[in-house]
């Protein structure tokens, strides 16, 4: 066990990343995290003070099925749920929760809204905490004036917790399909075609601006499929450059201008520093004991549930997995998230690209994003989770089987 506050030996970076980042268990547990804009539907434009927010949510109690409530610097909410051992429990527990918050918010005039990115308000900067102050800093000081305060506060996503594998070669294979299954989670879930009251383009704006901020923290840490997950995480996790350092107390620095690596080198940083360092890393597949899933828009009631039992059902269950490895084969040779944006229009196949700009529209990944919804429609009642097969099997039919992301869907139908 490496001490908190010991200078780390190059050796120790690899070994935290194989002993915390990829423990390794019998796969089974599931976790989720929703994010949502509050707003106020008599005048969706107008900003609400995240202190209004945070008194009425406290007043109402914690929420019943265990969630942490946090808030993103533009005043997004999140619900953390704890990890369940199975989809149904997990449902049953977040929606619970879902639920408590939205009536708290209903005395107010308040609504939880889900959408990829705000569509209708520009960036409005409301945390106070040193860390996010210094984060929003470092993304001006590396030019990403834009992307930066965008990303920080107007975009929102349904993440997805998994286990990351029985064993060293479960967690290859896990890893190698969920990468594959990333434009197909894109475009399938794409919920972000406005931002500040215009139309961008793009399904997923969320996922075009996440492809502009800072490759070094953003791409995909996936790039050879022979690399083993932990040695690609350590690779990444060194050549990425250092966002910030926390000091005595509350006092923090930005930008210190040094990758992880060139630190280490300088026999400086702790294990604290390393954990932390992690943490400001945001690749759409992220390492932490688990599989987090960063791709997915978020998404209104009652389908935030979707992304998750869809994810569940193609990574846990066998017959399922099998499936969406065969569905996405194509996808796994061109894994990785394009650096900028600027390549989206570049030569050769960029799925990634082509999910967030055209979603479902785009016959290959449409064709993968059935197979795939079928082979989770299926597994679900193997997995004790029957319950979820309605909702899934309603989106699939008003969307996935249509060709059509949520984001595109609105110019067909008023559904």
């Amino acid at each position: 066990m490496i001490e908190n506050f010991r200078r780390l030996h190059p050796d120790d970076v690899r070994r935290h990343v194989v002993g915390t980042c990829f423990k390794t268990g019998p796969p089974g547990t599931v976790g989720a995290e929703t994010e949502w804009f509050v707003t106020d539907p008599r005048d969706p434009g107008a900003p609400v003070p995240a202190a209004s927010v945070r008194a009425a949510v406290e007043g109402s109690g914690p929420p019943p099925g265990g969630s942490k409530v946090t808030y993103e610097p533009g005043g997004q909410l999140e619900l953390s749920s704890a990890p369940f051992p199975g989809l149904a429990s997990l449902h049953d527990a977040l929606a619970a929760d879902i639920a408590h918050i939205r009536d708290a918010l209903a005395p107010a005039g308040l609504v939880l809204t889900g959408h990829g990115v705000d569509p209708h308000r520009p960036p409005g900067f409301q945390a106070e905490h040193p860390r996010y102050l210094c984060q929003r800093d470092y993304y001006i000081a590396r030019g990403f004036t834009e992307a930066g305060p965008q990303m920080m506060c107007s975009t929102a996503s349904v993440q997805v917790n998994l286990d990351i594998g029985a064993d060293e070669a479960d967690a290859a294979r896990r890893w190698r399909l969920v990468h594959a299954l990333g434009p197909v989670l894109v475009a399938a879930f794409a919920n972000s075609p406005r931002r500040a009251g215009r139309r961008t383009g793009w399904a997923s704006t969320r996922q075009a601006i996440w492809a502009e901020l800072d490759p070094c923290r953003t791409a995909s840490v996936l790039r050879d499929a022979a690399e083993s997950p932990a040695d690609a995480w350590t690779r990444y996790a060194l050549a990425a450059r250092v966002m910030l350092v926390r000091g005595p107390g509350d006092s923090w620095t930005s930008d210190p201008g040094l990758t992880f690596g060139e630190w280490l080198d300088k026999g400086e940083p702790t294990l604290r520093d390393l954990e932390y360092h992690l943490s400001t890393l945001f690749p759409p597949v992220r390492p932490r004991g688990w599989l987090e899933l960063r791709m997915i828009d978020a998404l209104p009631e009652p389908y935030w549930t979707v992304p998750v039992a869809v994810a569940t059902a193609l990574l846990d269950d066998p017959r399922a997995s099998a499936a969406a490895e065969a569905a996405t084969a194509r996808f796994a040779e061109a894994a990785r998230v394009p650096e900028r944006t600027a390549r989206l229009n570049g030569a050769g196949p960029d799925w990634w690209g082509a999910a967030a700009r055209r979603g479902l529209a785009e016959p290959v990944i449409a064709d993968a994003a059935r197979a795939c919804f079928e082979a989770a429609l299926s597994a679900l009642p193997r997995m004790g989770a029957s319950a979820l097969v309605p909702v899934v099997a309603d989106y699939a039919d008003r969307y996935v089987e249509r060709g059509l992301s949520p984001a595109f869907a609105e110019e067909t139908s008023r559904c």
